[in-house]
């Protein structure tokens, strides 16, 4: 019988030297002189198992690595530039049917503000499900689906006649695309870029500040020309554009390799539950670092959109016409553009943390957001432009800073299910933000209180993200690795092989004081 530690051990010193380009059988005849030539051949056979072995660990390993920064990516930034201004400008630009809905259905700001809740909500809870059919299966056609999945929706809620109508179509049909959309699209762009993956981001989701600034003078136009029935079905049609962008998305099956349950009855019950829960990346609510962003991005989401929802509103109620109140949105949102692509290009550059940045301009957004209702106080068009110009620079500035930190807490390699399960988790707040600006405005007669409330929550989260590890740290920690912890002994094997040289120093003294018995192979 062979020893099969120092067997082992030999194996692990034959992988070691050929990683460091050194001659394949060299340790080896050192360790045994006296070996011949079929012992020595058996221990290069079972150290090239042993190699093989370790290969289906390095893509793991290697994943951490650099993406390619560019090439084709930018293709995908294109797509997720139109994409985007589909989804979230679209439904910034919604405020616009406020107005109608509440004077076509006679019913309470707080009723009305459920629409852009529902569908908010429902865009983030159903962003883990686009997740894990992106890590199952292939993302290319769960964007695709997702873009014919929002067109319904908008196209049926042309013909509602009734709130509920509206909260089924533009909510949950509509939110339930623009779910299978907007993560999968965002983690295929980050999956591509690394040192400039914030500007990438920020170039993508400049969209959003650039279709607020032409959807919401087109959509009046629309509301005027053909109603609030023929505009949402116009809308319909414009988000059928999604679907050629989920198409520009290579044919590359994103699988997630599930953990092995053994069961020899078939599929059971134990068995989903844990491929759910590995491609859901469910071990992520378990981590101190990413439940804590995610409370704080939750507490930001909260007041975030309540501007985009109600400052057209809060406009026309103080006294300024239907264009004045549209323009302040458009205005907003071409600044937005500026602050998303300013901010990608100066975090790039590597000065302070990612987390630092959005720490400030979370808290800068907040302030904004409370001073808006002040600024119009005394009927100055102009003050209220100024900060609603302010606003919109912060608001576009944290944006992309908000997807790239998460990389830097959970890593690369669980990207996807992290984005997922961030926007699924702070899907409560967005359902909560608008209704309560509304219950608010129903109660005091005005939005000034909804404003200010909005403007704390955002800086609530910037509170709650200084709690976060190594957060007063001047640089970055790295990154987790996630290595698979199914097989204790492949990941000791692997850390071996990347071991200092005077480890392979003692390794090779202690293959050398084992020598195999002279009649072992005999």
């Amino acid at each position: 019988m062979t020893q099969p530690a120092t067997l082992l051990a030999c194996g692990k010193l034959i992988i070691m030297s050929i990683d460091n380009h050194r001659e394949d059988l060299r340790r080896v005849t050192l360790a045994f002189p006296e070996a011949d030539i079929s012992r020595a051949s058996l221990l290069f056979l079972s150290a090239l198992f042993l190699s093989t072995d370790m290969a289906k660990l390095r893509p793991k390993a290697e994943s951490q690595g650099e993406g390619p920064d560019g090439g084709y990516g930018w293709v995908l930034v294109g797509a997720l530039f139109v994409s985007t201004s589909l989804v979230f400008g679209l439904m910034r630009s919604l405020g616009i049917f406020f107005v109608e809905f509440v004077q076509y259905f006679d019913e309470s700001a707080q009723a009305i503000s459920w629409i852009s809740s529902t569908g908010l909500a429902a865009q983030q809870f159903f962003s883990p499900l686009g997740a894990a059919l992106c890590n199952a299966y292939d993302t290319r056609w769960v964007v695709m689906t997702g873009g014919c999945l929002a067109a319904l929706g908008l196209i049926l809620a042309s013909q509602a006649t009734c709130l509920v109508h509206l909260y089924l179509t533009m909510g949950v049909i509509s939110g339930l695309g623009w779910g299978l959309v907007f993560t999968p699209m965002v983690a295929t762009v980050m999956a591509n870029f690394t040192r400039r993956r914030t500007l990438a981001l920020g170039l993508a989701f400049s969209s959003i500040g650039l279709s607020s600034f032409a959807f919401n003078p087109l959509f009046q136009l629309l509301v005027e020309l053909y109603t609030w029935r023929g505009a949402l079905l116009i809308l319909g049609g414009l988000s059928l554009n999604i679907v050629p962008c989920g198409a520009l998305i290579g044919p590359q099956r994103r699988s997630k390799a599930p953990a092995k349950v053994v069961s020899e009855s078939g599929v059971s019950c134990a068995s989903f539950l844990q491929r759910a829960s590995s491609y859901l990346e469910l071990p992520l609510l378990f981590e101190r670092p990413y439940i804590t962003y995610t409370l704080a991005i939750s507490l930001l989401n909260v007041g975030y959109f309540v501007p985009y929802f109600h400052l057209v509103a809060h406009s026309r109620q103080v006294g300024f016409s239907e264009y004045q109140a549209a323009f302040v949105m458009s205005a907003a949102g071409a600044t937005d553009i500026l602050g998303r692509i300013a901010s990608g290009w100066f975090s790039d550059l590597g000065h302070f943390r990612l987390i630092h940045l959005l720490s400030v301009w979370t808290t800068l957004a907040g302030v904004f957001i409370m001073l808006l209702p002040v600024s119009s106080l005394s009927g100055s068009y102009a003050a209220l432009m100024v900060i609603s110009l302010l606003y919109g620079f912060c608001s576009g500035a944290l944006t992309s800073l908000v997807f790239a930190v998460v990389p830097m807490i959970v890593g690369v390699e669980r990207m996807m299910g992290a984005l997922g399960l961030l926007q699924l988790i702070e899907s409560g707040a967005g359902l909560l933000g608008a209704p309560l600006s509304g219950l608010l405005k129903d109660i005091t007669g005005d939005y000034t209180a909804s404003f200010m409330v909005a403007g704390g929550f955002v800086v609530l989260g910037t509170l709650t993200m200084v709690t976060l590890p190594h957060y007063f740290s001047r640089k970055d920690p790295p990154p987790p690795k996630s290595l698979s912890p199914e097989d204790p002994d492949k990941a000791a094997e692997l850390k071996q092989m990347h071991s200092s040289p005077s480890d392979m120093n003692d390794l090779t003294g202690e293959v050398t004081n084992n020598r195999l018995p002279e009649d072992t192979y005999s």
